[in-house]
């Protein structure tokens, strides 16, 4: 992390308009360093999505939603995460560093840069509204980046043990000299929902036509998967209302193209909120992904008429299925954004889960139907609202419909741990060259390790694998 920060601080904040990359990174670190100044300056460096819009996506790897093609291919693996995360290895990385670690970091840097900036600047009528939209924007930023860094490198919210568990290092100031030693769950969740609060009435109102630039209708959907991810099904539904209060647009699938191989744009209706993750081999979405298969066991819970089996999948002639384009416009790597659909489906869930099974089916229905194609079979099947006979059943429908509909987007693995703390019990299990792994449930090795620079720069301590 300390590298990774030299580098941005000797390269990005001297050349803030330059656009140029390759630049910024051959850039000498110096101490001399030309710091941004101007509420513009720093909302280039809020709008560099190559750090900022980039998310975790070890969930992705290590989860069930895939199978490699081969074993072959997955001995073949150049990418050390890939092939370790996917038998959930000890040491995931060999020794190698990882965005999947530093990019949150570089993030959180960028926003304690602006925040620190923001200090200096003389407030006044005519800048009043962009410097709150800034401050804004830098906390959702922060927030953002730290709760996907405890989501993967901490424990599950525990509440009997958040203030003893190990989280992540908090840095609050853009200081590259402190080595900061991990905080606790609870510290970190403090700070997430302290930025998150703190951000929320400084944002927009509206959904900003670059959805890599968030709004309040962005930070209640935050907050929604955060709640729901601790278990907290009565703040979590709270949040979902308020942010689908501001926005609740749904795109009808039957007005997207089924054969094009990327057939979600940039920016479209349903997007809240933009993140993708970092590249890695093991989740490319290009239709034609030569390393991994969707798993059949998923493949199987759609219906004829879905039209997701059409739009997030191809179909290969041997009879198994890739992801097609993301769900962002161009480009292989997975969508791990906030968008309206997992926030119907929080909605929902939540609702099943309070014992209000018809209120429950109504919201997911109303997903569903956008989701339903009347003409993929002969003879065309009419769309039927799913019902329930109750509050169990309804869940168990609820939740099958997110596992259908989030694909590829990093829920599923913060599913699989919350369901597991619930009791369902979920084991995996691969089979490589003859040899099984199995993940047990509530097991450590649901928590990813540091990476190792990390360890040996700041001594911080490892997790148990």
């Amino acid at each position: 992390m300390k590298r990774i920060l030299i580098i941005i601080t000797a390269s990005v904040l001297i050349q803030l308009s330059s656009g140029c990359t390759q630049d910024f990174l051959d850039a000498k670190p110096s101490t001399n360093i030309v710091q941004p100044v101007t509420l513009d300056e720093f909302q280039k460096l809020l709008d560099n999505s190559d750090f900022i819009n980039k998310g975790v996506g070890l969930g992705i790897l290590a989860a069930d939603e895939y199978v490699y093609s081969s074993d072959a291919i997955w001995k073949s693996l150049s990418s050390a995460t890939s092939r370790n995360s996917y038998i959930w290895a000890k040491d995931l990385y060999e020794g190698m560093e990882t965005d999947h670690w530093d990019v949150p970091f570089t993030a959180i840097f960028y926003a304690n840069n602006v925040l620190a900036g923001l200090d200096n600047i003389d407030v006044n009528a005519l800048n009043i509204n962009e410097w709150n939209k800034t401050k804004g924007w830098a906390l959702f930023v922060r927030a953002y980046a730290y709760y996907e860094l405890v989501n993967n490198f901490a424990p599950f919210y525990d509440e009997t043990t958040a203030s003893t568990d190990l989280g992540v290092p908090l840095r609050l100031r853009p200081s590259i000299d402190e080595l900061a030693q991990r905080s606790t769950v609870k510290e970190n969740f403090y700070r997430i929902f302290t930025d998150l609060k703190q951000a929320t009435p400084l944002l927009d109102l509206g959904i900003p036509a670059a959805r890599s630039r968030p709004s309040k209708a962005a930070a209640h959907a935050l907050f929604a998967r955060i709640y729901l991810n601790m278990r907290n099904y009565t703040k979590a539904e709270m949040h979902a209302d308020t942010c689908l209060s501001l926005y609740d647009s749904l795109i009808d699938y039957n007005t997207i193209s089924k054969t094009a191989a990327n057939p979600f744009t940039y920016n479209h209706d349903e997007q809240i909120y933009a993140k993708n993750t970092p590249a890695d081999a093991g989740y490319i979405s290009s239709g034609n992904n030569p390393y991994v298969d969707v798993s059949p066991d998923l493949i199987s819970l759609y219906e004829p008429n879905d039209l997701r089996l059409v739009l997030y999948y191809k179909k290969q002639s041997n009879g198994t299925y890739d992801m097609k384009g993301r769900y962002f416009g161009g480009g292989s790597y997975p969508y791990v954004g906030l968008a309206t659909d997992e926030v119907y489906l929080i909605k929902a869930e939540c609702l099943a889960r309070k014992g209000e099974s018809d209120l429950a089916m109504d919201v997911v229905n109303q997903l569903r139907i956008k989701r339903w194609d009347p003409n993929a079979t002969s003879p065309a099947k009419p769309f039927e609202n799913l019902t329930a006979t109750n509050a169990e059943d309804a869940l168990a429908k609820v939740l099958i419909e997110r596992r259908k509909e989030l694909v590829w987007r990093g829920t599923r693995w913060n599913d699989l741990r919350r369901f597991n703390k619930e009791g369902a019990n979920i084991t995996l299990t691969r089979t490589i060259n003859g040899e099984t792994y199995t993940l047990l449930p509530n097991s450590p090795k649901y928590i990813f390790p540091i990476p190792d620079n990390e360890i040996n720069l700041s001594g911080i301590q490892q997790n148990l694998r």
